[in-house]
């Protein structure tokens, strides 16, 4: 019994890699926690941003693919932190109603500007925070407030009085033309870029 388990499992090997063999694919290649990304985990990735809620049998047939395969990819890419989490875009105009948004530019001492970028994340009106080299550092928020006379009593009660704070520069926008995060391209095919394989090291990309 034990000689023909062994050789089913040697058998069910040899039959996937022929499987991937004719099919012109294949598998992910893992090594700890180092992971090669081929055009079809793109195409994956691709498919789950259009919709998370595609199921693997759904994404298998779109692409060709044995639902199995879909799941060991997908699986293997959550574990090594290509995706990262599953969420809903909300339309917070429909949520909350009509609210603010601003971009804020505050300029800081070098030395303080971390815990300055690390307490404007703690705060529920602050959605992205980046840091910016030109000719001072500053950090850049994007912020969203119920109105104009809220968004005023944030910066000047939360944001001015932090440590490091040099000065503030506030941008309201006025009309949004897109907002989006970030997105596989619609045929990866016509990217050459793509088409090279791409190792992902605790997620983040090999250069």
């Amino acid at each position: 019994m034990r000689i023909f388990y062994i050789f089913k499992a040697i058998n069910h090997k040899f039959m996937r890699i022929v499987t991937y063999h004719r099919r012109g694919k294949r598998p992910l290649r893992q090594r700890g926690n180092s992971l090669t990304l081929d055009l079809t985990d793109l195409k994956i990735l691709q498919a789950l941003q259009e919709d998370a809620r595609h199921t693997y049998t759904e994404i298998g047939k779109r692409l060709g693919l044995a639902h199995s395969t879909v799941y060991d990819r997908i699986k293997k890419m959550e574990s090594c932190g290509v995706i990262k989490r599953y969420t809903a875009v909300v339309d917070a105009e429909k949520v909350r109603g009509k609210n603010v948004t601003a971009i804020m530019t505050i300029y800081t001492d070098p030395k303080e500007s971390e815990k300055v970028a690390e307490k404007l994340c703690q705060a529920p009106q602050v959605l992205e925070v980046y840091s910016s080299l030109s000719e001072e550092l500053q950090i850049i928020a994007k912020v969203v407030a119920e109105n104009q006379e809220s968004l005023h009593e944030f910066i000047a009660h939360v944001v001015a009085p932090l440590p490091g704070v040099l000065r503030i520069r506030t941008s309201m926008v006025t009309k949004k033309f897109k907002e989006t995060g970030f997105s596989m391209v619609n045929d990866p095919e016509r990217v050459n870029i793509y088409k090279k394989n791409t190792t992902v090291y605790n997620g983040e990309k090999a250069l």
